[in-house]
Formats: structure tokens, sequence, C-alpha cells
């Protein structure tokens, strides 16, 4: 990126982007095979924003979260992580930022299907090392920030598409990340539905500072969140900044 971070106002320029990628290239195949997922991708997040990622099936987005959250490695360019290289870190260290600072959320909700949403949530903070004596605690409060307070001893089933999708959500803020990624998290959900999702996202950049980077191809979605980047033949464009 240059000097002056594209879609990041004074204040974040002066202090970095929470997230930036770097000229972010992913092949797939070999040879005549070769297929070009992404073609020097680069953006610069914030810290503290509600971003979107846009752009039509196969146009990269997906594997941009994926490389975003450490779970898979560009053929060139490189991810920072406030300041720090990705390209540089073991995969242990990987592991451990996963745990520690990012929260993910997948279209799919991904609950574990015999446990309830305390359950659910309360085995991401296993998984995150957070001790004993705090999970419950940390469990029961992120269940109640998205509003599944008399629901948190429900089955998967039990519930609707948006409180599995909440659910989802606390058990990605449950362990304080500063950053959340989440591939179209609305994708499976009315419009109402949606908006309540992305409502809680809101929530959690205002009042707890987290920083949030989803995918989405929803016109709606889009109107209520800062900024958000088009991603067309593996290239990133800024289409909109607001509050810069």
């Amino acid at each position: 990126m240059t000097k002056e971070w594209i879609g990041l106002n004074k204040a974040e320029q002066a202090r970095g982007p929470l997230l930036e990628a770097r000229g972010v290239t992913r092949v797939f195949g070999k040879g005549g095979n070769r297929v070009y997922a992404l073609r020097g991708a680069s953006l610069a997040v914030g810290e503290g924003r509600l971003v979107a990622l846009k752009g039509r099936s196969g146009s990269g987005k997906t594997t941009l979260l994926n490389i975003m959250a450490a779970l898979d490695t560009p053929t060139e360019g490189t991810v920072l992580y406030g300041g720090r290289d990705a390209g540089r870190m073991s995969e242990r260290e990987k592991n451990e930022l996963r745990k520690r600072e990012i929260g993910l959320i997948f279209q799919s909700f991904a609950l574990v299907p015999y446990m309830t949403a305390f359950e659910n949530v309360e085995f991401g903070l296993r998984i995150a090392e957070v001790p004993a004596a705090e999970r419950r605690k940390r469990a029961e409060e992120a269940l109640k920030f998205v509003g599944l307070a008399g629901r948190m001893h429900h089955m998967p089933q039990e519930l609707s598409g948006g409180e599995q999708q909440r659910t989802a959500i606390a058990r990605a803020i449950a362990h304080k990340p500063r950053l959340i990624l989440a591939d179209e998290p609305t994708a499976e959900l009315d419009s109402r539905m949606g908006r309540q999702v992305i409502g809680v996202f809101r929530e959690l950049v205002r009042n707890e500072g987290v920083t949030i980077v989803l995918t989405t191809h929803d016109p709606n979605i889009m109107e209520m969140v800062d900024d958000v980047y088009a991603l067309e033949d593996g290239r990133v464009e800024l289409e909109r900044v607001n509050g810069g």
C-alpha cells in the first residue's frame, strides 16, 4: 500500500490499519491448469470499522477472507495484523492468533448439533483455552449480548435461522477478539433477520471497538456498513467509505 492507506481516515492512518492485505495473489493448480482466485488484492481496515467485501460468486471473496484469517497462505503478497506479518508466523503462532484475536463466523453457522447454544459457545472458549472459571461467565455474557438469554439452553434445531446465526456470533465474540471475519453471515436469513444480525455487528463495533470484515452480495447490507470494497477479477477496489 502507499504511505496513505486508502479508506482510512487521518486518525486511522496515524496509527496504521488493524488488518492489511498487500498485493495478495492466490493461484490454484499448476501449469496449464492454473486458476487465479486473487490477482494482487490490497486493502486496509482500520480499527473499529464494519467493512463489507462485495462481489459475485467466484470473485475471490471467500479466498481473501480465508487468507486474512490465516487459514490459507497467499501465493504472493503479504497480510499484516497490527503490523505483524502473517507470512513470518509459524503455524503455532497463526493458531494462537486465531484463538486469541480473531473470531470466525461461517455462512453455514457451523454449530455442533448435539450441543445447546450455551454449550456451543462454551466449547469455543475451551478451544481458545479460556480458564474454566471464566468460561460460563463469558458464554452467558456473549449470548445475552446477542439477545439469546432466554434461548441459550436450546439445541440448534430448536432455534430459528437468525437465532442460530446469533449463536455463531456469540461463539465468535466470547473470547473477546479484536477482529471478526464473517463469510456471508446473512445469506441464509430473510431480510429482517439479516438486519438484526448487522445490528448486532454495529453494536459490537460501537460499544466494544471490534473490527468486522464480512463478505456479502446483499445491497441492503452494504448500506448498513462503514466501508464497501468490491472484488472483481481477483482485485479489490474501494467502492464507498463513510465517516472518513
